[in-house]
């Protein structure tokens, strides 16, 4: 029996550890969509799938309450895939490990999955759970949100018939969302050239580690460090004056999650090892200093390695380094609207030195199309300075915040009436499907609610435990008092 079947309510607590047992990181959902199928039809549930992969399971109402305006319950089926350097674990094949630590649930190494797994969670045990009292209801599972919201996209209209959208995906107990952030993936690739490394170098590996990492959306204006960002900081400082050979650069993961790590693997004059050593040690310091209240483990090491391969010319070396150390990172605005909000950010998420290329992978958010226009603007002006090809795609909208909306207005004084206090009523620099969805159904009455998860996209991701409870009574209560058609 799971540790987390003794956490209530037990329903929702069981079918997350089922979900962690199934591994489903982006783009290998399947297994976990088929056995949601089996289990939806078992249960005697109508059950369909399009042709992107979204789920739908169609639940009748509660005797007596058919005539409320039918509700769709949304989650997305997969989860962000990053784990601790010394923990070994195939996403695609093993299973996540969740434990409970005090009034936290986390997980052994690697995210836990409860963004969006809760969520799903809740969804599956409004279906399995008679006492949950609810008109027609209906629970959309999107496929592979994390890497592109490809479900949300391939979503087509007619084939829902809610009036009310619930989404699950929200991450703070005692929040009711009413929009969210737009995005766009930019790619600047720049062409390198090679040469052999020259005798009397020695090859080194220069890494930067023990950062927090997190989601690039919701922890992106907590002055978190960016891996890839600090290390190219270090090599723009240092790498003519030693005349280090680069012969690798990767960092980061995913261009969602803010990079935890960077490697460099470089060539170094043999009698300026020891300087190379002491300006890292001292460059340390300077990140201690600087990042002391939000990166408490951040390491920046020297190790000796045995590789071969030829080095960026000189010229490639200075071009790479200066374009990934000019590219900008983090907030660019707040918003002047809502306040304490994000606007516009991005995050220089994933960067890979290729034989011939480079390529620097970043995801730009903002709350309005012209901030996502701007940044990737000047985006575009750096990559054509250094002489990179610069390629945006995958723009997604945001979800235009209704401050007229019945349904958040009804989640607002349920919250208040459970609860006796009044929800924070916000927008999310994080990109929701929401906004993807108003292309299909514009006159769907759309809300975002969630227990409180923090550090997700990273291995220190965990869900308070009371505030999954609170929010089950939440969804539970704002279902039985959705009003009639």
């Amino acid at each position: 029996m799971s540790e987390l079947s003794q956490l209530s309510p037990q329903p929702l607590w069981d079918i997350f550890a089922k979900v962690c047992s199934i591994p489903h990181p982006s783009y290998h959902e399947e297994e976990l969509a088929q056995y949601i199928l089996s289990w939806a039809k078992e249960q005697g549930f109508w059950t369909d799938r399009d042709e992107v992969g979204n789920i739908l399971i169609r639940k009748p109402a509660t005797p007596g309450l058919e005539n409320l305006k039918p509700v769709a319950l949304q989650a997305h089926l997969d989860m962000v895939p990053q784990k601790n350097n010394d923990t070994v674990h195939d996403f695609t094949k093993d299973p996540i490990q969740p434990w409970v630590d005090g009034e936290w649930v986390k997980a052994r190494g690697t995210t836990l999955g409860a963004d969006n797994g809760i969520g799903l969670s809740s969804a599956l045990a409004v279906l399995a759970d008679s006492h949950v009292e609810h008109g027609p209801l209906e629970v959309l599972l999107t496929m592979t949100e994390e890497t592109g919201m490809v479900g949300a996209f391939g979503l087509q209209p007619g084939w829902l018939q809610a009036d009310i959208l619930i989404n699950t995906d929200s991450e703070e107990e005692g929040e009711v969302y009413m929009g969210c952030a737009g995005g766009i993936d930019f790619t600047a690739t720049l062409p390198v050239s090679r040469e052999a490394v020259p005798a009397g170098y020695e090859p080194i590996q220069l890494i930067l580690k023990g950062l927090k990492g997190g989601h690039s959306g919701c922890d992106i204006h907590a002055g978190l460090g960016n891996a890839n960002k600090l290390l190219a900081r270090f090599l723009f400082a240092h790498a003519k004056a030693l005349d280090l050979r680069l012969v690798d650069f990767t960092g980061g993961t995913l261009r969602n999650a803010i990079p935890r790590e960077a490697i460099a693997t470089l060539a170094v004059p043999a009698d300026k090892l020891d300087q190379l050593k002491s300006l890292a040690l001292s460059y340390l310091e300077t990140l201690k200093n600087e990042l002391s209240l939000k990166e408490k483990n951040v390491n920046l090491v020297v190790e000796n390695v045995t590789t071969g391969g030829q080095a960026l010319t000189a010229e490639s070396r200075d071009a790479f380094i200066a374009l990934l150390n000019s590219t900008p990172n983090g907030v660019i605005r707040n918003s002047d609207v809502m306040k304490g909000v994000v606007e516009t950010s991005l995050n220089v998420g994933v960067v890979k030195l290729k034989e011939d290329e480079a390529v620097i992978n970043s995801l730009v958010r903002s709350l309005i199309d012209s901030g996502k226009a701007y940044v990737v603007e000047m985006l575009t002006a750096l990559s054509d300075l250094a002489g990179a090809h610069a390629l945006a795609k995958g723009d997604y909208p945001g979800w235009q915040p209704d401050a007229t909306s019945p349904v958040m207005a009804l989640v607002g004084e349920t919250y208040e009436k459970l609860f006796g206090k009044t929800p924070n009523i916000q927008v999310i620099h994080a990109g929701l499907e929401c906004g993807l969805f108003k292309k299909p159904y514009p006159d769907m009455d759309m809300v975002s609610i969630g227990p409180t998860i923090t550090g997700p996209h990273s291995p220190d991701e965990q869900v308070h435990i009371a505030s999954v409870g609170l929010y089950w009574q939440l969804l539970t209560a704002v279902l039985k008092a959705i009003p009639a058609k």
